[in-house]
């Protein structure tokens, strides 16, 4: 196990604990500014990855004002860190248009946005924001080919989003395409994947500016894509995962650079037989997703992981000498394969500056709820 890992004193971390490593995430988010040859005008990171305070500040004070995120909360804290320019890569429906309308305006300094892919649903955000008296900026959501949510490239996108113009309460903020799709090892494969999608998107954008529509922005791709899409001088990369980073991005994306910031401190709590340990990682601690192995072990050599429950981990241990010299009560550290979703399972976070404990950050936006309506 690398050594920048190791935390020196682990006497009052309790277990399991997510660990932030706070060197590890400025050298992530130094790497990506980097990647965008340091104009962070063309860097919108996605917060659902940290959904931290923090972490949203000290990209703000880098010159990243723009930012992406997934959920109300997390624009609200966004909003709350001060970002100028806040977009919501989700359609709003039911009672959340009104709660997007509420944060509009209690963030009167923050720019809000959010996508859309229907006609009916662009109607009805217009009329309650110009209720208000509000403006409701709206992305088009391109289907890239991931056939997930958006409107798929042609004459009826074009058409969508020429219409956000003759809605009252409606602002046209541009394009939006995320091709998460696109998860080819090969970096030559991911940037021939990402040439197509762009093509396709700089075409409609060139025939709406063509037709007099105004398209601010046009925002593309995410952590795999980012190593094509960050050489792209006319579009935003909105990455999320490369800021903690993780197990399965770094086995499978070497080439990007980036670095895991963010590892699952576990302590062993049973050896039931010689050749079986249990620490108390289970799937409350760490994701459940993907399908297989949900994290790999770093500190404790020989290792194959055995049956996960809610609290607990069984380790089948390989190694004779781990076999004899393992005890209950040893910390063991473990990289999570998917470290998005394991980040939402913890309340906080224990943060580690040069191998020593040196405070907590809270994950303030793994919840649902937002502030009361004014």
């Amino acid at each position: 196990m690398r050594p920048e890992y190791l935390i020196r004193d682990t006497s009052n971390v309790l277990s399991p604990s997510l660990i932030f490593y706070k060197p590890l995430i400025e050298a992530n988010l130094q790497r990506a500014l980097a990647m965008v040859g340091n104009d962070p005008s063309r860097l919108r990171p996605h917060v659902k990855t940290h959904k931290t305070p923090e972490i949203a500040r000290r990209e703000v004070e880098l010159g990243i004002t723009k930012h992406k995120c997934a959920t109300l909360r997390e624009a609200e804290m966004l909003g709350e860190c001060g970002a100028a320019d806040v977009m919501i890569a989700y359609q709003m429906v039911g009672p959340n248009i009104a709660r997007l309308a509420d944060l509009v305006a209690r963030f009167p300094k923050t720019q809000f946005s959010s996508v859309c892919d229907d006609s009916a649903t662009a109607e009805l955000t217009g009329k309650q924001f110009s209720e208000r008296g509000l403006t409701a900026r709206l992305f088009i959501d391109l289907d890239a080919g991931m056939h997930r949510t958006g409107t798929p490239l042609g004459e009826g996108a074009d058409a969508l989003y020429k219409s956000f113009t003759q809605i009252k309460g409606v602002e046209p903020a541009g394009l939006h395409a995320y091709d998460g799709q696109n998860k080819s090892e090969d970096p030559k494969q991911r940037a021939a994947l990402g040439e197509i999608v762009l093509e396709q998107v700089r075409a409609m954008r060139d025939r709406l500016l063509a037709a007099g529509c105004p398209v601010p922005r046009v925002v593309v791709g995410g952590t795999p894509s980012f190593s094509f899409y960050a050489t792209q001088t006319d579009i935003e990369s909105s990455p999320g995962t490369f800021v903690l980073h993780d197990g399965g991005y770094g086995e499978h994306y070497p080439d990007l650079g980036f670095v895991p910031a963010a590892l699952l401190f576990s302590r062993v709590i049973s050896r039931p037989s010689k050749t079986l340990a249990c620490i108390d990682l289970g799937h409350k601690a760490i994701s459940a997703d993907p399908v297989g192995d949900r994290g790999q072990v770093w500190s404790v050599p020989g290792v194959t992981l055995g049956q996960q429950h809610e609290e607990h981990w069984v380790l089948e241990l390989g190694d004779a000498e781990t076999r004899e010299s393992l005890k209950v009560g040893d910390g063991v550290y473990v990289c999570p394969t998917h470290v998005c979703p394991t980040v939402a399972l913890h309340q906080e976070a224990v943060v580690v500056d040069n191998g020593e404990v040196v405070g907590s950050w809270g994950v303030t936006a793994r919840t649902r709820s937002i502030g009361r309506r004014p």
